[in-house]
């Protein structure tokens, strides 16, 4: 007999909707078990999933998707939602190379409306969903689904300031699985919200705006008591105040409660506003207990849990994370910030040793960055830590703000390169690109973890906006002392000496260059800065060997490769220079091995190009 007989009858939202509102607890029951069995084999997100097991079982009942449309923040807390739109079955390649992805995509399914990734866009791409609709007289409802960490966003605050003035069509639903903004409050908190919900509601309290509208003081008067009372009973007066009808808090496992008021707001026209509280992890006690650890998982037993590791090589964001503690130590001057990425950074020890000094802004990269640029106009030194792909978000911050201002901020950039079965949206492959055009910038690329520890020493200690731009995940297991060395600013490093071919290599293509260059009998250089880059090492190389190639993960498109490329530029030399990097497309998700072999940036495929260059 099946684990998921009721499950397996869902190929479809409207399957869904077939069912007996009766049998939607079950559902949802087997629904949770399926998702930590799959995630169990898969690894993927899993506490923010599990959390959204009901809200995305009631938002497929009662709307009609894909006709109206579901927009998810984000996307990490979607997988109930694949799992309910015919992607069950595939639900066993999540994240691999060539299987589904993590996050919606719009070319996997006529259900992801919108692809996503980084957090924050849902209710902007919702809008425009929204007045397309009434530009085009289609009668369709507009959902965004935003957790309660994406609202610290600017963005998220711009979009909702424009959708309270535009009479739009759209729903926002809040997911509060932090209880950061306020508690249900039982009985009396079900009842209002069936109440603010209903049409009677609204309808009473249209007509009677109409009615006052003879009196601009009565209606002024009826107006402030009104959002007086439910300021009492409900935190929503912010959201009224930029032009929605606010309703919740509503408990997010409670489909009997859940299910009438998306009913009710289904009815109602012009911008609304649900709030809606769950639980990560919820119906798996080891994910409840602990909700970061589990949000997302690799591969593990769930009858045990997450066992500790193995493998005690510390990862690139763990060297950071300690030279963080040992340059505060050294420097009471050091401020550390991070827009809401704490644990991935490896910063947790920082906080706690030194909390004073830590500043987590949430998830407000633009405003991360102008906030450190202020501390270092007071002769603070701050450093922020930050994945390659947020950086992105702050551009403007960072190139009018600090680098403008030529402030001594430290840019640790965490996940440069692809970063495996988060995909496109993740992988950190223009930062090389969009900061080598900045003036001021010192640039940096580490090939293990001992480079790293002292090239975080010399962004610090150089007096000017500097970014060092390490990998996801381990490091060569290469030893990292205590000490705070520099190196010198501008000057790469010979590896290996070898004949014909040099490999200039930055940052984590070490590796694949050395073991290549065996077989080649080439010159290694660690390039290790991409600005300024060191010319005469170029040049030098140049002189001695017919062949050099770039190898860079990162976009060729105004990369490290381009930088050597300037430096012999009208230089007569007679050697040739080919440049390796990202080709000119996103690349998917999957195991990074994969996806080095599939644009040619692993060993065999600078075998490939050295040879096939060589032998012309």
């Amino acid at each position: 007999m099946s684990a998921y007989p009721l499950l397996e009858t869902i190929e479809s939202p409207a399957a869904l909707r077939a069912l007996d509102r009766k049998e939607l607890p079950t559902l949802a029951e087997e629904l949770r078990r399926f998702l930590v069995e799959s995630v169990s084999k898969t690894g993927g997100h899993l506490s923010s999933n599990l959390g959204t097991v009901e809200l995305s079982i009631a938002l497929h009942t009662v709307f009609n998707t894909p006709e109206d449309r579901l927009v998810w923040d984000v996307g990490h807390q979607t997988y109930a939602h694949k799992i309910l739109t015919g992607r069950r079955g595939e639900m066993g390649t999540l994240r691999a190379y060539g299987g589904i992805s993590g996050f919606p995509r719009r070319g996997e399914s006529e259900y992801d409306t919108f692809g996503v990734g980084h957090s924050s866009t849902s209710i902007s791409a919702a809008l425009g969903m929204a007045l397309a609709s009434r530009l085009k007289n289609e009668n369709r409802r507009v959902i965004a689904v935003i957790g309660d960490g994406a609202m610290s966003a600017g963005e998220a605050f711009e979009a909702l300031n424009n959708a309270g003035v535009s009479s739009a069509n759209l729903l926002v639903i809040l997911n509060d699985n932090d209880m950061s903004i306020s508690r249900p409050v039982g009985a009396l908190n079900k009842y209002l919200v069936r109440l603010l919900s209903g049409s009677a509601f609204n309808a009473a309290r249209r007509a009677g705006g109409k009615i006052l509208e003879v009196s601009p003081t009565l209606l002024e008067f009826a107006s402030r008591v009104e959002e007086h009372v439910k300021g009492l009973l409900t935190p929503g007066t912010l959201f009224e105040e930029l032009g929605f009808n606010y309703i919740g808090p509503v408990d997010g496992h409670d489909l009997d409660l859940l299910i009438p008021t998306l009913e009710n707001l289904q009815k109602l026209g012009g911008p609304q506003f649900l709030h809606v509280v769950t639980c990560k992890g919820q119906g798996y006690k080891l994910a409840e207990a602990d909700p970061v650890l589990y949000h997302g998982v690799s591969k593990f037993a769930p009858e045990v849990g997450i066992e500790s590791a193995v493998d005690k090589t510390p990862t690139y964001s763990q060297v950071f994370g300690d030279w963080l503690c040992d340059m505060a130590d050294a420097d009471p001057a050091l401020v550390a910030v991070t827009p809401a990425m704490c644990e991935g950074s490896g910063m947790t020890d920082f906080a706690k040793r030194f909390p004073s000094r830590y500043f987590d802004v949430g998830i407000a990269e633009q405003h991360a960055v102008t906030f450190a640029a202020g501390l270092a106009c007071e002769g603070l030194h701050p450093v922020v830590a930050i994945y390659s792909t947020f950086l992105q978000r702050a551009y403007d911050q960072l190139l009018h703000d600090v680098a403008l201002q030529d402030l001594p901020v430290v840019f640790a950039l965490d996940r440069g390169g692809l970063v495996g079965s988060d995909g496109p949206t993740h992988h950190g492959v223009f930062d090389l690109s969009y900061l080598t055009c900045v003036p001021n910038m010192l640039i940096m690329t580490p090939s293990d973890e001992q480079e790293c520890r002292e090239m975080l020493t010399t962004a610090y200690r150089c007096g000017h906006p500097a970014a060092v731009r390490y990998p996801r995940g381990k490091g060569t297991g290469r030893p990292v002392g205590a000490g705070l060395a520099e190196l010198p600013i501008g000057k790469g490093k010979i590896r290996r000496e070898g004949k014909k071919i040099a490999l200039l290599t930055f940052g984590s293509t070490l590796a694949q260059a050395l073991e290549a260059a065996e077989e080649l009998d080439a010159t290694v250089a660690d390039m290790r800065f991409v600005k300024p880059i060191d010319r005469d090492l170029i040049l030098d190389l140049a002189r001695t060997h017919t062949l050099l190639i770039s190898v860079e993960e990162n976009a060729l498109i105004g990369g490290a490769g381009a930088e050597v490329a300037r430096v012999l530029e009208g230089a007569d030399f007679p050697a040739r220079l080919v440049r390796m990097g990202i080709p000119d497309r996103f690349v998917g998700h999957g195991d990074q091995a994969a996806l080095l072999a599939e644009i040619g940036l692993d060993k065999a495929g600078i075998l490939k190009t050295a040879r096939g260059i060589d032998d012309r």
